[in-house]
């Protein structure tokens, strides 16, 4: 075949443009020299499209609409093959594909629109498919071709037309021709020329993914099947008409009549000497492809009426469930009512004996009388209101009269605070030692004054039962809670009059009042009626002579009962709702105004107790300095050493240097000296430690009460270290430390791997002037700041050195085995209940930057990292650059999924938000990198398959490099 392909005239092939792909040997493709009125077509499309009129009632089979495209939102020229109710199965005749849209997509469109498709129809010429369309190996095939030629250009070699319009041609591809290609990998077979085969098998009704699927990686503006390279064409031959408006017919003589031209010379070229078998061949063929369309037809009337069933079942399950609901509500009704007949015949069997026995008045009366005499037994025994009112007024006893109060000396000490800090803030302003020994001494003084005020709070606070009084009002609230509930609230109310205890006190003694009037009402007619009965029961004693008169016993019987009852009913009815209502709101306002009390004091004792804590500490760290001032001498030894080790250092590798270069090499020696320059190192590191406790501890003094000593001791650098906030380390160097280069991990920049006081740590360089180097110190300080407030989400910084002898700046980070979230997703996927414990860890770390202000704009799956497969950690980043410079980096992807949020493309400033894009993307990679190892593992599982090392470490890179869309359609 390439000798075939020398032989024709390249020049004299059309070129086209491949827009769409069916299948292994069939695509579609638009004419490159039509390219203008393609953009013609789209632009009179786009103007005109919104405000035509929309489809109404059944579409033409015959003509063109125009339909807006679910993927850009943009209108094409389209034809209706198929309707199910509103949705229309379409395929776009300017580009190939297809997709289901509904009725409000479909416009009409005008007469001078009507014109031929810009896109045609190919086929590779003497070959047919080796598969069926649902197996794995036609989509094999598709995805072969689509990957070959897809928005590529093509020149192609006309060889016939078959009688649906589809063009059969030779494709070439340089000197390469596709169809051999095709042949290559065993997805065609060949055909006698001509290509006589069997029609093309119905598609089902489904929605494209696409108009220009997305092949490749996303955002790759040099593959030139990306869409922003894709030029619109129309086709090369407007004469022909379009596939769809050729009209078929099952008779022979309109299937001859509408045959295309070059239809008829393909015909006659391989016509045999009898030309009836041709016509019943294309009859045949006709009426093959009518009956896949019915097929097509009845599988959707099929799939219908399987969805109709699955509703019919969904609405028996309801109908059973209700069923079920009401028959427990009848059992419950029936239920219900038995218990009311059980409750009706015991209130009737309750009637009937009360009306036994209160056969005779006076037996009815005394019973009566004898229930309430009970009530009132009971509710003298247990009044609640009594009870809480009584428990409250010993309550505001105690709150009122024990109070304590902010001590006297309380004002003293806030003054001479408020001096001591004026003088510590002109001893930190002061920028020239000519003033500073004046300040010192203004300092001293104030200090010595504070001191003397200290002694005299902690003195006074010594002599307050502060411990005592906070228990005893925590013991006071607890009962008063537990003894009154006002509606259900214990909060304290803040609109509370200030004369409540003065009203609840009256109250208390009104109430107090009328209850003894009551009950000495009761008790004198009760007293009556008792002297009655007990002189009934003589004047009814008969052994003995009675001394009782009959009128004693009968006169003014019934005035004595009704007073009793009177009294007792009195006595009962004493909390009418109203006043119920009245005493009950006087309480609340009572029980607030307490609890307010307490809270209030409570408040006052712990602010006391914890200015009392803190100004011992203070005296007590200021006494330690009242004998000797702080000095910075034992830092400055300190740094001395630390120059000395480190040049023995550099001289001892400067001589094992020499010695290993030598002709002659002496091992021993060799030996010897670099043992003696570990020791040397390990010195040196142990010094650098101590360095940095000297640091921490003279650092506290200088945010203290001691800020002359950065005028004291310039050498010392201490507001480098703090403004660093203590990561900048002046005593480290390059060239001090053992390294080795990480090669499997150098990208941009390099790294080595060392030991750093028994830690092993990664150092990473980069590259510093003057502008970056303050960005550096200032956003790693911040950064700094934050990890140390989540120390489990964020990743450390261990610490920051400048090179002496080269403009490059060092971070020092923990060194982690695993590696980062992409060399372990790589190797081996983590998996759902692991990406959900690892990128909790994630968005915590988030988080804390987000709420400290930071953006990180660099988090990819070479900055995130993973503890134990169950801990995520949010890693640093480029400290050189602006967080608009790390937003746009090259290595904000994830695999082929980009990183990059949209608005940022647009040119707005990184964000929280942008942050959480990223954050969606590394979830969306990880899930795909999960399922793209599953499926490698079963087809390495597979026994059709015979691999090998190489061919599974090809295999798995190659399918690493796909995109989502990629991998979600194979």
């Amino acid at each position: 075949m390439e000798e075939q392909a020398r032989e024709l005239d390249f020049e004299k092939l059309e070129l086209v443009v491949v827009t769409h792909v069916v299948d292994a040997i069939t695509f579609w493709a638009q004419d490159v020299t039509e390219d203008k009125a393609a953009e013609k077509m789209d632009t009179i499309l786009s103007e005109k499209c919104p405000a035509a009129p929309r489809l109404a009632g059944r579409p033409s089979p015959q003509k063109f609409y125009g339909a807006c495209y679910s993927e850009d939102r943009c209108w094409y020229r389209c034809k209706v093959q198929q309707q199910v109710d509103d949705k229309f199965h379409v395929s776009y005749v300017d580009y190939g594909n297809a997709e289901v849209v509904g009725r409000s997509d479909l416009v009409e469109l005008p007469e001078d629109l009507q014109s031929a498709a810009l896109a045609k129809k190919y086929k590779f010429w003497g070959f047919h498919l080796s598969s069926e369309q649902d197996s794995p190996h036609y989509s094999q095939g598709k995805s072969f071709l689509q990957n070959l030629i897809y928005g590529k250009k093509l020149r192609i070699n006309k060889k016939s037309v078959c009688f649906d319009g589809t063009i059969l041609v030779q494709a070439f591809q340089g000197n390469h021709d596709i169809g051999e290609e095709v042949l290559k990998f065993k997805f065609a077979k060949v055909s006698l020329p001509g290509n006589r085969e069997g029609p093309f098998p119905a598609k089902a009704l489904q929605k494209s993914t696409g108009l220009w699927p997305s092949v490749g990686s996303q955002g790759d503006s040099d593959n030139p099947g990306s869409l922003e390279c894709m030029p619109k064409l129309r086709p090369a031959f407007s004469s022909l008409k379009p596939p769809g408006l050729i009209e078929h017919s099952t008779s022979t003589t309109l299937v001859t009549a509408n045959v295309p031209q070059t239809e008829k010379e393909l015909v006659n070229e391989n016509r045999p000497p009898n030309a009836e078998m041709v016509i019943q061949q294309l009859c045949s063929q006709v009426t093959e492809q009518m009956l896949n369309e019915a097929r097509s037809e009845l599988q959707l009337v099929r799939q219908e009426m399987e969805e109709k069933t699955k509703e019919i079942e969904k609405l028996e399950e309801e109908k059973s469930a209700i069923q079920k609901h009401a028959e427990h509500l009848e059992h419950q009704l029936e239920e219900a009512r038995l218990k009311l007949q059980k409750v009706t015949e015991v209130c009737q069997r309750e009637e009937k004996s009360v009306e036994v026995h209160l056969d005779t008045a006076v037996g009815g009366r005394f019973s009566q009388l004898a229930q309430k005499m009970e009530a009132v037994r009971k509710q003298r025994e247990s009044n609640p209101c009594s009870t809480a009112g009584d428990r409250l007024l010993e309550s505001i006893t105690i709150v009122v009269n024990n109070r304590i109060i902010m001590p006297f000396t309380s004002e003293k000490l806030e003054v001479a605070w408020d001096v001591h800090r004026q003088t510590l803030k002109k001893l930190r302003d002061c920028q020239s030692k000519g003033g500073l020994e004046d300040l010192v001494k203004s300092r001293n003084q104030a200090c010595s004054v504070l001191l003397t005020a200290i002694n005299d709070f902690l003195l006074e606070v010594d002599s307050l039962p502060i411990s005592e009084r906070l228990e005893s009002l925590k013991g006071v609230s607890s009962s008063l809670k537990a003894v009154l509930t006002v509606d259900g609230d214990d909060s304290v109310s803040e609109d509370v009059e200030d004369q409540t205890f003065e009203k609840f006190c009256a109250w208390r003694n009104q109430k107090h009042q009328n209850s003894r009037n009551v009950q000495h009402a009761t008790d004198k007619a009760l007293c009556a009626l008792r002297d009655w009965a007990a002189n009934t029961s003589k004047f009814l004693c008969l052994t003995e002579k009675a001394a009782v008169t009959l009128e004693a016993v009968a006169d003014e019987v019934d005035d004595i009962l009704k007073q009793a009852e009177t009294s007792v009913c009195v006595e009962l009815n004493i909390n009418l709702s109203e006043q119920g209502v009245q005493e009950m709101k006087m309480m609340s306002n009572a029980f607030h105004k307490v609890m307010q009390h307490i809270q209030k004091e409570q408040h006052l004792l712990c602010d006391i107790r914890e200015k009392y804590e803190a100004n011992k500490k203070f005296k007590q760290e200021m006494l330690q300095w009242q004998t000797n001032t702080p000095k910075a001498d034992e830092l400055l030894c300190i740094k001395k050493r630390i120059r000395s080790l480190r040049s023995q250092l550099r001289w001892k590798l400067v001589e094992v240097g020499c010695l290993e270069e030598a002709d002659d090499l002496d091992l021993p020696e060799i030996l010897k000296k670099k043992e003696e320059i570990a020791e040397t190192r390990n010195a040196l590191f142990q010094e650098i430690r101590h360095e940095k406790e000297e640091y921490t501890k003279l650092c506290e003094l200088v945010k203290g009460n001691f800020p002359e000593l950065v005028q004291l001791y310039p050498e010392a650098e201490f507001n480098s270290y703090l403004s660093s906030e203590g990561l900048l380390m002046q005593s480290l160097d390059r060239d001090i430390f053992d390294a080795e280069p990480m090669r499997e991990l150098s990208g941009r920049r390099p790294l080595v791997c060392t030991e750093f006081q028994g830690q092993k740590v990664v150092l990473k360089g980069y590259s510093v002037d003057e502008e970056s180097e303050v960005r550096m110190l200032q956003q790693a300080a911040q950064y700094h700041r934050v990890q140390s407030q989540s120390p489990s989400t964020v990743m450390p910084l261990l610490g920051l050195f400048f090179g002496k002898s080269d403009p490059l700046a060092y971070i020092v980070v923990p060194y982690f085995s695993v590696g980062s979230l992409r060399a372990l997703q790589k190797n081996n996927p983590l998996t759902h209940s692991d990406i959900q414990e690892v990128m909790r860890g994630v968005l915590v770390g988030l988080q804390s930057l987000h709420v400290a202000g930071i953006i990180h704009a660099s988090l990819n799956p070479n900055n995130v990292f993973v503890l134990n497969r169950e801990r995520g950690i949010v890693g640093d980043y480029d400290f050189t650059k602006t967080p608009e410079q790390r937003a746009v980096d090259i290595g904000m992807a994830a695999g082929s999924v980009s990183l990059v949020a949209p608005e940022l493309r647009r040119g707005q400033p990184p964000s929280p938000a942008s942050d959480m894009y990223a954050f969606g993307g590394l979830v969306l990679f990880m899930l795909l990198t999960l399922e793209l190892w599953r499926m490698s593992n079963y087809l390495w599982s597979s026994p059709n398959y015979n691999w090998t090392t190489n061919s599974k470490a090809s295999f798995q890179s190659c399918w690493y490099s796909l995109d989502g869309y990629q991998l979600w359609k194979l």
